[in-house]
């Protein structure tokens, strides 16, 4: 009987230490620290960082424009293969056109112009000129205020990519879209990008970004917004609600990707397709994940090419693309060929004026050109990969704040919502968008609209912030 009782003791102490366990590992609230880094020049000033906010306009001066020309014009172009498309990368047959249209119909002082229309400023943080765009409302009905919303970009756009997107949602009403909620809309450039100012230090990271964003955020006085990204702003807006969940009150997202993989995910790749159910896959999963060697393999490997590069070497292969805007153009515009539809490869001039124009193309690269961030705008990779996939703080931390998630169909990579549940505990809406790719702001910019003001609506009448 004493065996008996040891054995009965024996279960105990097992039942108890995995009692224990599960007690003790269940996911704290726990949050991201909120990263205090200075990024300017140099050694850090003992004075205290100037925090006005300046007025800022795109402007370009004639030595730069000749300077562009004089380079469009002594360009080499090399033979693409016969047939081939755009399977080889951007084909120079039709980029010829483009440099061509570049040169002689293109109106950069129009499109400056353009870029003026809405208000921009620059302001310092952690020791760098952070440049963003800031949009009020032109006018609200009585009693209603507007919603602050922190809208980032990603590699290789820019701010520019949702200036189509701004008045939808600046002023819902007029665009006949419901006006019950009205926004403010905070675009700023991701430092290395654009008008702001590039990190002099190693180690610029997504965090990096989210805690100068946050910052950026409380100096133009707002204690509480919603965050919008796709691409890279999907991870910069993902960590500010892990760094700051109490003032971050709705994630809307149009990527969503996630690194820690776990046993179930592996199982549901094989295993998914004949029994969809079994994994919470939707047959809309279905279709665009399998068969998964095509649409998930392959492609990942077809596609991936310019982030391994830039996350290992992004200098070596920037100074030829911070040197040429032939070269610069033909780099760029792959992605938005390839990250619109994939299907775009077989096609002679990579589809890239079914969707978009090329004056939007062109104002784009000019943004990359005219600053000269190419190389900064590659090094995010670097600094955000090189650690290796999954062994960041930030990917083991779930997200706790209210998110919707608008699933674009023609993104590279499809995460279904059974996974993205994993990361994301509290997603209140997600849709899968019934067209559009990758540039969702830029490409189909009423869709993406509609589905913010849906999930904002959501939020707001269900008080969800509250309950977080």
């Amino acid at each position: 009987s004493s065996l008996a009782g040891i054995m009965l003791l024996e279960v105990f102490l097992v039942l108890g230490t995995v009692i224990v366990y599960f007690l003790l590992s269940k996911k704290k609230e726990e949050t991201l620290p909120f990263k205090e880094g200075w990024w300017g020049k140099g050694q850090k000033p003992d004075t205290e960082e100037d925090a006005t906010v300046r007025p800022f306009k795109v402007e370009t001066t004639e030595e730069e424009l000749s300077d562009l020309f004089r380079r469009l014009d002594q360009a080499r172009f090399t033979e693409p293969l016969e047939n081939s498309c755009f399977h080889y990368g951007t084909n120079s047959v039709y980029l010829r056109k483009v440099v061509s249209y570049w040169k002689n119909q293109f109106n950069w002082k129009k499109q400056v112009e353009v870029l003026n229309k809405y208000p921009q400023f620059k302001t310092k943080i952690q020791g760098i000129d952070i440049h963003f765009v800031h949009v009020k409302p032109p006018c609200l009905r009585e009693g209603q205020s507007a919603k602050p919303l922190l809208m980032v970009h990603g590699w290789p756009g820019s701010f520019y990519e949702f200036y189509k997107i701004i008045p939808l949602l600046t002023d819902p009403a007029s665009h006949g879209l419901s006006d019950e909620h009205t926004f403010e809309v905070i675009c700023p450039s991701i430092p290395g990008y654009g008008f702001s100012e590039a990190p002099h230090k190693k180690d610029f990271n997504s965090v990096s970004a989210a805690s100068i964003f946050y910052e950026l955020m409380l100096r133009l006085g707002f204690s509480e917004f919603y965050a919008q990204g796709g691409d890279w702003g999907w991870l910069i807006c993902t960590n500010l609600a892990q760094i700051a969940p109490s003032r971050v009150k709705g994630l809307h997202l149009n990527l969503v990707s996630v690194t820690n993989m776990g046993f179930i995910h592996l199982l549901s790749i094989l295993l998914g397709r004949y029994l969809p159910g079994l994994f919470g896959f939707q047959d809309e999963d279905v279709r665009r994940m399998f068969p998964f060697l095509k649409k998930g393999l392959c492609r990942m490997l077809l596609e991936s090419g310019y982030a391994h590069i830039q996350a290992t070497k992004p200098d070596t292969v920037g100074c030829g693309l911070n040197d040429s805007p032939v070269g610069l153009a033909a780099y760029l515009l792959e992605k938005f060929s390839t990250w619109t539809d994939v299907e775009f490869h077989n096609l002679e001039d990579g589809g890239l004026e079914r969707k978009f124009n090329l004056d939007d193309l062109l104002t784009n690269i000019m943004i990359y050109w005219v600053s000269g961030c190419i190389v900064s705008s590659m090094r995010f990779y670097k600094e955000n990969l090189q650690k290796g996939i999954g062994t960041q703080k930030h990917e083991r931390l779930t997200v706790q704040v209210p998110t919707g998630i608008a699933s674009f169909p023609n993104e590279v990579m499809h995460t279904p919502q059974a996974w993205a549940q994993k990361k994301y505990t509290n997603i209140v809406s997600f849709h899968f968008m019934p067209r559009g790719g990758h540039f969702a702001a830029l490409e189909e910019p009423e869709l993406l609209a509609e589905d913010i003001l849906q999930f904002v609506g959501k939020v707001e009448k269900e008080q969800l912030w509250r309950k977080k």
